[in-house]
């Protein structure tokens, strides 16, 4: 059964179930060559209606806020593992319902909410984020290591006196990387904080590990884990949330206009600044299906969305055919940091949310119309 991008409402996002199955066999294969475990961030993808499916494979979720905490543990009902730069006292209170591990970025947060933890009647283990300033990140906007950032605790300010009742550490210097740059931070790791790691029960790795990647390098990957394991006799987690769903979603949209002002351009149902904002914030310019870079086929155009912003553009596209109103354009690579971070800016509706496998065919998941606009003002 193939999938029929003429089914799906535009805008639409559709998740290929075997793209996704894809993706979690082959972090399935490193749990199991390893006994780490793999955990869904879910400021990457937090679409839950595949959370079961997500759950047959994976540990648990990764989480930045009480609302993901609470997400995961409903939906998934797995490991549930908190991260945040700081922590209300009002959010922490409920976060200690859910949360199974809970990560805090400074030594300060620890004090003040240790005691909180060690009250509650569920036993929660609890980590230090790192900062081993040290990262191959090129982009600065995604750099958790760039200079004064508030990830994690630097070496400086880093204080053994306060680890009693710390099960691990965490670190987190990827973006969408290789195993190599894991592999050189481990170095950086093991230099500054090795000597507190021989304490710890558990090491997590964090996220940006563009596991299912074609050219990701696994057999280095799974070195880095078992150097950690057998070294230090530690458990090891890892977080990625692109590499869950990676290259396994769509954004589906319609040309509605087609104008020209030294170029053509063609304004679609679907907008950058609304439907894919990593497009402007990254930026990256998305692939499409059947569309080459501009100049690389016989008609450029440049293709922008309905909002009223200037910057709504998505980018430069060439195609083998003119288009017309009513075309389909099918973007990939759109189930990462796009459900997630969308916005209904100018009053533009969100996409559907669908999926497709080869029992059910092809499955509109949620709808979204006006009082979702509405409800998020007042």
């Amino acid at each position: 059964m193939n999938l029929d991008f003429n089914q799906v409402p535009s805008p639409g996002y559709v998740v290929d179930e075997r793209l996704l199955t894809k993706n979690l066999e082959i972090l399935k294969s490193i749990q199991d060559r390893t006994g780490c475990k793999i955990l869904l961030a879910q400021k990457a993808f937090s679409m839950f209606a595949l959370y079961p499916l997500i759950g047959n494979y994976l540990s648990g979720v990764a989480s930045s806020s009480l609302f993901e905490a609470r997400l995961g543990h409903e939906e998934m009902g797995k490991e549930v593992h908190v991260y945040s730069p700081a922590y209300s006292d009002g959010d922490f209170e409920n976060i200690l319902n859910y949360a199974d591990h809970i990560v805090f970025n400074s030594f300060s947060q620890w004090k003040h909410f240790k005691d909180r933890v060690q009250r509650s009647p569920k036993k929660i283990e609890c980590g230090i984020r790192v900062n081993p300033e040290y990262s191959e990140v090129e982009t600065g906007l995604y750099d958790p290591c760039a200079p004064y950032s508030r990830m994690g605790v630097t070496k400086a300010n880093f204080h053994p006196e306060w680890l009693d009742g710390i099960d691990g550490l965490h670190f987190h210097t990827l973006c969408e990387q290789n195993s190599d740059a894991l592999e050189h931070t481990l170095q950086i790791i093991d230099k500054k904080f090795g000597k507190y790691l021989k304490e710890m029960k558990w090491l997590n790795f964090g996220g940006g590990h563009h596991i299912t990647r074609p050219d990701y390098d696994l057999e280095r990957l799974i070195r880095c884990i078992r150097l950690m394991q057998e070294k230090y006799g530690l458990e090891v987690y890892l977080e990625p949330g692109e590499a869950v769903a990676l290259n396994t979603g769509y954004l589906v949209s319609t040309v509605l206009d087609i104008t020209h002002n030294g170029m053509d351009i063609a304004i679609l149902d679907t907008s950058a600044t609304c439907h894919m904002p990593d497009v402007l914030e990254m930026p990256y310019r998305p692939e499409m299906i059947g569309a080459g870079k501009p100049g690389e086929l016989d008609h450029t155009y440049r293709l922008g969305g309905p909002t009223c912003l200037a910057g709504d553009i998505i980018g430069d596209y060439s195609f083998n055919e003119p288009l017309h109103v009513g075309d389909r354009l099918i973007f990939r690579d759109m189930a990462i940091y796009s459900m997630v971070k969308n916005n209904t800016f100018n009053g533009i509706a969100l996409p559907c949310i669908a999926t497709f496998n080869e029992t059910d065919g092809l499955r509109v998941v949620k709808r979204f119309g006006y009082d979702q606009f509405k409800n998020r003002l007042s």
